[in-house]
């Protein structure tokens, strides 16, 4: 017959417990907090004054008054009763023009990700980098008006004949 040995368990000290669990609790808000900081981050649309009715789509052409800065404040650009199709900007601006009302003043917090990620921007009359790679960028937007593109586009049908139309009025000949 074989003997067991018998190993006796040591008492656990007092407040060992509480230790071992607050350890635990440590260990889960530190990878809590990790996991938080590798998540993109997101786009913020902060309403100045409101505006009403219905916001742009994806497609529209928008009317917009702006001002662009860097996360430190620099401005990079500026532009008023600027006609902008919705098409054609970064994903960010386009996001947070879509959440914005006719009339409306919002402030846009655009992070990197959404934005020009690692490309930097030049000033395309200097060549001067005016956008640093990986840049998160801060708009302030008032939406005037926005439009179909088809509407836009028969708009702009309309300013052409009538600008044709007053050079012939004129005696002059318009060009092709």
């Amino acid at each position: 017959m074989s003997e067991v040995t018998r190993v006796p368990l040591q008492p656990i000290e007092k407040g060992s417990v509480l230790k071992i669990w607050l350890g635990v609790l440590v260990a889960l808000l530190i990878g809590v907090a990790a996991a938080m900081a590798a998540l993109p981050r997101a786009l913020s649309v902060e309403a100045i004054n409101e505006g009403t009715g219905a916001s742009p789509t994806a497609s529209d052409v928008v009317l917009v008054n702006y001002v662009g800065r860097l996360a430190n404040g620099k401005e990079f650009d500026r532009g008023e009763k600027a006609v902008i199709p919705l098409e054609s900007v970064v994903p960010g601006f386009r996001d947070g023009l879509r959440q914005m009302k006719k009339g409306g003043k919002y402030r846009l917090e655009i992070p990197a990700n959404l934005a020009y990620g690692a490309r930097a921007q030049p000033d395309p009359r200097t060549g001067e980098v005016v956008i640093p790679a990986n840049s998160d960028l801060v708009f302030e937007v008032e939406l005037i008006n926005f439009m179909s593109m088809q509407q836009f586009q028969a708009m702009q049908q309309m300013m052409q004949m009538q600008q044709m139309q007053g050079m012939v009025g004129e005696g002059r000949t318009p060009r092709p």
